[in-house]
């Protein structure tokens, strides 16, 4: 009983937040509660992402390299050019959209807010061109615009901080709120490991980005393959650390031909 009365106003202070920071996410329409200025995140995320980018190799290969860059870049220029045409400048104010390839033999890739995205060298087999690249570009980007880690953060915050604002818990906690901001967004300076999003923002990140490759030229249809190479991969055994954050791929294949009557609408539309 006295556990209950404790957690009660915590509740009720969720509840109250949620009422005064529920905003809904691009396309999908789904409301969500974002409690933290995103600039704030922005400029957190970009001293982890430096941090991490000052311990590891960048590529060497400036083929792979630049195809990367020329893949983020398509992508996000599409989907900012929507964004604005939907009257929703404020989606993209605090980007600053940047695009690195490393040297890991990990067949991964993240991002983080603002638009900080990494490929490691290892899932570049596994993606083999363009379209492969834009199926994990498109949905490291649709977290990005779908403010997932910021939903994530502010989650945690309620919950460990009894709602705290921002600028106090960096005052106050500031070891417990990086650490916070390392989980929400997946890049922790020493080994850049993606901790998993929900499985809500995994399926939510997977239909925006068959949307976004779609909107930016890149055949949609194209995810169906990269997965189930994804899926060969795997082989029974451990699952490669992109994979492992994420739906199965049986499941995730499902979802991609559930959601590719929508995104080639936008493929089709752009051609």
């Amino acid at each position: 009983m006295r556990k209950r009365l404790l957690l009660l106003p915590i509740v009720l202070l969720f509840f109250q937040l949620m009422s005064h920071s529920c905003q809904r996410v691009p396309l999908s329409g789904r409301r969500q509660v974002a409690l933290l200025p995103e600039s704030v995140l922005s400029n957190m995320s970009l001293t982890s992402y430096n941090e991490f980018l000052s311990a590891h190799k960048l590529s060497t290969d400036s083929r792979q390299a630049q195809q990367v860059k020329n893949v983020g870049e398509r992508i996000s220029a599409a989907v900012e050019d929507y964004l604005r045409s939907q009257g929703l400048q404020s989606q993209i104010r605090d980007f600053d959209w940047e695009f690195n390839l490393v040297e890991d033999d990990a067949v991964n890739a993240w991002a983080m807010p603002g638009g900080k995205i990494v490929f490691y060298t290892g899932i570049l087999p596994v993606t083999r061109n363009d379209e492969g690249i834009a199926v994990v570009m498109g949905h490291e980007i649709a977290h990005v615009v779908a403010r997932h880690g910021n939903e994530r953060m502010s989650q945690q915050l309620l919950v460990q901080t009894g709602g705290m604002a921002l600028s106090v818990a960096l005052r106050e906690k500031p070891e417990e709120t990086r650490n916070m901001f390392l989980t929400a967004y997946g890049a922790g300076s020493a080994v850049g490991v993606l901790l998993p999003y929900s499985r809500t923002h995994e399926k939510e990140a997977d239909r925006l980005g068959l949307i976004f490759m779609a909107m930016a030229g890149y055949n949609p249809a194209e995810a169906i393959s990269f997965w189930e190479r994804m899926e060969q991969l795997s082989g029974g055994s451990a699952p490669p650390e992109f994979l492992s954050t994420h739906p199965s791929s049986a499941t995730r294949i499902k979802d991609m031909k559930d959601f590719l009557p929508e995104a080639m609408k936008y493929y089709k539309s752009h051609r």
